[in-house]
């Protein structure tokens, strides 16, 4: 047997025997990194758990709770060990994740009935105990045939569906007890880790709550999203109309041929949702002035701006459009980040008062002229512009990412304004135990549209993705309840499409880069999806803002 070096996380580099487990070679060292434990590795830039054995010379560096992957690691094993407590608790019963809801994922049971506190406070408890019992959590690969009998025979029907799309001869799972689950991805080395969880009934389910990214050992205040959670459910309750609520279904109707009237039945649904929420300002049409529209990176907010126009239309508006990038302050005075560099997402960036002081004219039924930002000069034109008037039955349609933020509007009075928060909220699962993140659906959308219409790699977006997220949290989440609805723009079939883009993209992305894991764990992610031709996307999908040949313009 073979020898293999391994450069280890405390700078040393030491020989071991081929095929090592790295919680064994972790063992001979510290095994913390600044007191926290390590939970998982980045073994040559690839994310592994630390049962995962070396075969060839590796760089292994530290994954704790205060890292992202770390965070991420940390609850799909909390998923992991509410899916053993409920084996135990309601042997009878079916668990399904549902969506993310503040820093907690909600649950329901597949029955639909209601879960009272007595049953969540039993679960709670059992999980408990086996934190308690501290049980190693082991990575191992199955043949394929033992892991799709395994899942039939213990009722885990999404997970064995996923499955029969695939043709892998070994499947790589995680057990822990008499608990066995396939692996989305690395999971902690025992349950005694998982020390820092609470649930939470949240009618008519129950909320599994996390610390949040900030403090990743501490559990802090809940924080309910009621808006978000009714879009959640209304999504939840068509998924179960048409009988498409997990990955596996959808890769089954896209085999057996039914996959172009499930697009049209899904752009049908969005448009009809579209044409309630102009509805709603039509409601309002004696006071409200102007649409704010907001929401995070990719959520789709210039195409829904422009198919609630159409709508508004219909009703007998005349919207106009404003573009809040014109409103740039110039280059030199925009506010700088902690590092110094331009902070072109922070909200004074914008020129407060020249927007106010248009947006007042207009109103009164004054023209103004409206400013054009030069994105190469970082100057602003205030002269020689458009000039626009708001006629007759007028209304304003605004849309950046501040919309929601009402600092962003101070001189306008709250009734002129309507407030619609937009981001893709899919209520498709993996399978029965892990959910597919609204987060890695729009950074799929980010990293195709990226390329098509920026020329950017996958490696520049990828760069740039967790900074896009820190300016989510501080300019966009905070105000997301402030919102007087909330459009859901994910279309469930879109992974099917955008995989076909965004593959290659990522295969691009090489082991010595520092964001391969991510884009593995993408890689991996989307492979689960059964391809869906694009051809037949309509011209008028949201989902033609990312991949092109839509029917509207976006200049």
């Amino acid at each position: 047997m073979h020898s293999v070096y391994v450069s280890l996380p405390d700078g040393t580099t030491r020989e071991f025997p081929n095929g090592t487990r790295v919680a064994h070679i972790l063992s001979e060292t510290d095994y913390t990194v600044d007191g926290e434990a390590i939970i998982a590795v980045l073994a040559n830039n690839e994310l592994t758990s630390l049962y995962y054995r070396l075969d060839v010379n590796t760089t292994l560096e530290a994954v704790t709770m205060s890292t992202t992957e770390g965070q991420r690691i940390y609850r799909r094993s909390l998923c992991f060990l509410l899916a053993m407590a409920a084996q135990d608790v309601c042997p009878d019963r079916h668990l399904v994740i549902g969506h993310s809801l503040g820093n907690g994922y909600y649950y329901r049971f597949e029955d639909e009935d209601r879960v009272g506190d007595a049953e969540v406070a039993r679960l709670e408890k059992r999980m408990r105990e086996l934190v308690e019992e501290d049980i190693p959590i082991v990575r191992r690969l199955v043949s394929y045939t033992d892991a799709l009998e395994y899942f039939e025979q213990n009722g885990m029907h999404d997970t064995a569906m996923l499955l029969k799309h695939r043709n892998d001869a070994k499947i790589p799972v995680y057990t822990c007890g008499g608990m066995m689950d396939i692996s989305h991805g690395p999971l902690v080395p025992q349950t005694g880790t998982l020390v820092h969880f609470e649930l939470r009934t949240y009618e008519p389910g129950f909320i599994l709550r996390f610390p949040r990214d900030s403090d990743p050992y501490n559990m802090g205040p809940f924080e309910a999203s009621p808006i978000l959670f009714s879009v959640y459910q209304e999504y939840k309750q068509w998924g179960k109309i048409l009988n498409v609520s997990s990955v596996g279904k959808l890769n089954d109707l896209t085999v057996t041929g039914g996959i172009r009237d499930f697009i049209r039945v899904a752009e049908a649904l969005q448009n009809k949702k579209i044409a309630e929420i102009a509805d709603r300002i039509h409601e309002r049409r004696d006071e409200a002035r102007i649409v704010l529209i907001a929401g995070p990176s990719s959520s789709g907010k210039t195409t829904f701006a422009k198919k609630l126009s159409i709508q508004l239309t219909v009703l007998g508006f005349k919207p106009v459009a404003i573009g809040l990038d014109d409103y740039f302050v110039p280059r030199e005075q925009t506010p700088r980040d902690e590092d110094g560099n331009y902070d072109f997402e922070h909200i004074d960036a914008i020129d407060i008062p020249l927007l106010n002081e248009h947006l007042e004219e207009l109103l009164a039924g004054r023209e103004v002229e409206l400013p054009h930002f030069d994105f190469k000069t970082g100057e602003r034109s205030v002269s020689g512009g458009h000039r626009i008037r708001l006629p007759e039955r007028g209304i304003l349609i605004m849309e950046g990412i501040h919309g929601l933020n009402d600092h962003l509007t101070p001189r306008i009075d709250a009734s002129q304004k309507f407030k619609a928060y937009v981001s893709a909220l899919t209520q498709l699962n993996l399978d029965d135990h892990n959910r597919i993140s609204t987060t890695d659906n729009r950074l799929i959308r980010r990293l195709v549209r990226d390329h098509q219409f920026r020329g950017h790699d996958a490696l520049e977006t990828l760069h740039m993705w967790p900074s896009v997220r820190r300016g989510e949290n501080r300019n966009i989440f905070p105000f997301q309840d402030s919102a007087d609805v909330a459009f859901n723009s994910a279309l469930d079939y879109e992974l099917g499409v955008l995989r076909n883009h965004a593959l290659p993209l990522l295969d691009e992305v090489k082991p010595y880069h520092d964001v391969y894991h991510e884009a593995i764990r993408l890689l991996s992610f989307l492979e689960n999806f059964t391809p869906i031709p694009e051809k037949h996307v309509p011209d008028d999908s949201i989902l033609r803002e990312f991949v092109g040949e839509s029917g509207f313009s976006y200049k």
